[in-house]
């Protein structure tokens, strides 16, 4: 596996290459990340993954500095995993400069649920997406790249972003992986306790519920639904969570079921906070 750090060695390792597969990830990889990248092996001619902890998308409150370096651990990872070329840029690689231009998602898309809660985070996550891309793709008729589905609205953010600026890459979904009792894999999972490790799962448990009710509601779905989250948000706060948001959306848009939606076109998206540490999950119906 070769490892690069600037974006010119990147293209350099790519320029005799064919169709690349691309995997950007945070580092602090578990077995989710490993997922993706298998996947992106069948996909193209070269498997690349890249490690970078993006500032961009972190809220001044948020862990940035904090967030678990692994870089050793990883590379160990990403290489018995059969990746090729492994982009590590450091952060005056990637931003030589301020980053005075950004990329700014459909508000009606990104302000909603996670955007809500982490306003501005969508606009990092879509600069240094489409910033990684242009680095990973440039010269390429055509390119793939992997994300996961338990980021849901954000990959539904990249899936816009690549069709509006008409990028010749295909965006591939790998349904979430979990954990043996049910538990979204998560690098931040590592921040839970013993006993909050045992206690997360209720996220899970909590979206299972709350989409079995919404599909007996379906008859009256847009009238009941908003008692129903109630219900399910009160459910976990009184188990000592701090729950931002557990709905019930449409795949399309993430907005509010209409009278007629079926429940094939719905998902349960929730976030929340177990002591110090913020998780999320999502469960297609």
């Amino acid at each position: 596996m070769q490892i690069v750090h600037s974006i010119p060695e990147l293209r350099h390792a790519l320029r005799a290459t064919g169709r690349p597969a691309f995997v950007p990830t945070m580092g602090n990889l578990h077995a989710g990340h490993l997922a993706l990248v298998e996947q992106a092996r069948a996909l193209g001619d070269v498997t690349v993954a890249s490690i970078f902890v993006n500032r961009l998308q972190f809220l001044p409150h948020e862990d940035f500095d904090s967030y678990p370096r692994t870089f050793e651990s990883d590379r160990a990872k990403l290489q018995a995993a059969g990746c090729d070329v492994l982009f590590a840029p450091r952060e005056a690689d990637l931003y030589p400069e301020p980053q005075t231009f950004k990329v700014v998602p459909d508000p009606a898309l990104s302000n909603l649920l996670e955007g809500e809660f982490r306003p501005g985070f969508f606009t990092g996550v879509a600069t240094v997406v489409m910033k990684l891309f242009m680095a990973v793709f440039a010269g390429k008729p055509q390119g793939v790249a992997v994300f996961g589905k338990k980021d849901y609205q954000q990959l539904m953010v990249i899936r816009g972003l690549v069709r509006q600026f008409a990028l010749p890459i295909e965006i591939v979904a790998h349904d979430t992986e979990r954990a043996a009792d049910g538990l979204a894999l998560s690098s931040r999972n590592g921040y839970l306790s013993e006993a909050e490790r045992a206690e997360a799962l209720q996220l899970s448990l909590a979206l299972r519920a709350l989409a079995r009710d919404a599909v007996a509601a379906a008859h009256a779905l847009p009238a009941q639904l908003p008692a129903l989250e109630a219900a399910a948000r009160q459910a976990l706060a009184a188990r000592g969570w701090q729950p931002d948001y557990l709905t019930v959306r449409r795949r399309a848009d993430l907005l509010p079921p209409q009278a007629g939606d079926a429940a094939g076109s719905l998902v349960a998206l929730g976030a929340a906070r177990l002591g110090s540490t913020r998780l999320i999950d999502n469960l297609e119906l």
